[in-house]
């Protein structure tokens, strides 16, 4: 294992959706089936920001194991998720942590990410970027850093605008929200 990969296996593995993350990314490792667990979480993941009825099943605490077990099983064959995946799912649905799914997708990812040598940046968007944009950004993420750079998209639109980047413990903040908070200070004086 080279030393970005471990350092990345211990920032991850410290929470309870990283010990998931890992677990699964060890799996999928074993059973050489890494790209096709990446290909079902991201599907998974545009699930959960498309459909408010997933978002429901995975995060309700009204639904009971059973409900959530059984409605996994049906999403994840109306998906045509792979079965490491699907069978992951149902573990996360017996043990009802299935509200830890987001993480876990990008604890995955970033384990993946780390294994590829790619620095994964968290960028927060007030609205979805485009392939073009998202491709200018890591190039110049890249150019910057001298690595390539996995980017893990989130949208918040209380940002307003521009973007948040976080990469390890740095945080780049051009959103209008801050800029226009940081011009309210200096009003206030």
């Amino acid at each position: 294992m080279d030393p970005s990969t471990g350092t990345a296996r211990a920032n991850i593995a410290q929470g309870l959706s990283g010990r998931y993350a890992t677990a699964l990314f060890d799996l999928a490792i074993e059973q050489n089936s890494l790209d096709t667990v990446l290909a079902s979480l991201e599907s998974l993941d545009n699930g959960l920001a498309s459909s408010d009825d997933l978002k429901a099943l995975t995060s309700s605490p009204m639904v009971s194991r059973s409900q959530a077990a059984a409605g996994i099983k049906g999403i994840a064959g109306a998906m045509a998720l792979d079965p490491l995946t699907s069978n992951f799912l149902g573990v996360l649905a017996a043990n009802r942590r299935l509200g830890s799914l987001p993480a876990i997708i990008r604890d995955v990812r970033a384990l993946a990410a780390a294994r590829r040598g790619e620095i994964t940046a968290r960028v927060t968007s007030a609205h979805p970027l485009s392939k073009a944009q998202q491709t200018a950004l890591a190039s110049k993420l890249k150019s910057g850093l001298g690595r390539d750079v996995s980017l893990d998209l989130t949208q918040d639109p209380a940002i307003l605008g521009g973007l948040i980047v976080r990469i390890g413990s740095r945080m780049i903040d051009s959103s209008l929200k801050t800029r226009l908070d940081q011009l309210g200070q200096a009003l206030k004086g």
